[in-house]
């Protein structure tokens, strides 16, 4: 290769980085899992395993 086509490709190569970073993003924002647990709680905040005031925790001998 000459020194000229080097440039070139070099500057192509940022050029083409530059309008990538540009581009609409298509995949949605990731979300840790420990955030996905507090959202699923804030929306949710009945857990269907919770115990209530009310009841006996489930053991060995006194399952539903």
């Amino acid at each position: 290769m000459n020194r000229r086509k080097k440039g070139n490709q070099k500057i192509r190569a940022r050029n083409k980085k530059a309008n990538a970073k540009l581009a609409p993003k298509n995949k949605p924002k990731y979300i840790s899992k420990a955030d996905r647990a507090e959202l699923a709680l804030e929306s949710d905040p009945l857990e269907p395993y919770t115990v209530q005031p009310d009841q006996e925790i489930p053991t060995k001998g006194n399952l539903i």
